[in-house]
């Protein structure tokens, strides 16, 4: 399999964005115009594309809110799953977020999403608060999970 690699955003992803969002979420996907929403959101707003070979393996999302960012999205299509990819993603996104100046970093995850929990919880994240019933239809609980940037990273040491 090719090696991945990370780029930002650019206007030319936007449909491959969309596509995989339509797969990965078929109930809730955002469309190519939120797509060009978010991208228009910049500065406050930064999404990453992690490609293999030509294709768009995942991607992630970050708001800068200024001490406190907060994770946007994180997902890596199935078939790339399994190899690191949302950690990758992941720490892509604290390390923005600390050169941006943020101290914490913040998601909002489904309960029932054992994955994304376990690599959340691998990269020193902490359950601040629970949404019981969130989700719909389903009324899945959310969990909301916050991390506290190191100095190092905040771009201080």
């Amino acid at each position: 399999m090719p090696p991945a690699h990370l780029h930002r955003a650019r206007w030319s992803d936007v449909g491959p964005l969309a596509a995989l969002e339509a797969r990965l979420f078929p109930g809730d996907a955002w469309s190519e115009a939120s797509w060009w929403s978010e991208l228009a959101g910049r500065p406050r707003r930064e999404y990453l594309v992690l490609t293999v070979g030509d294709e768009v393996a995942g991607y992630a999302g970050l708001d800068d809110g200024g001490d406190v960012a907060d994770v946007m999205t994180v997902a890596v299509a199935p078939e790339h799953r399994g190899r690191g990819l949302g950690g990758v993603l992941l720490d892509a996104l604290e390390d923005e977020a600390g050169a941006r100046g943020a101290e914490h970093l913040m998601l909002e995850v489904r309960a029932d999403n054992t994955a994304a929990l376990a690599l959340y919880t691998r990269r020193g994240f902490a359950e601040v608060l629970r949404r019981r019933g969130y989700y719909r239809p389903d009324g899945t609980d959310a969990l909301v999970l916050r991390k506290t940037l190191s100095r190092e990273r905040a771009g201080d040491g």
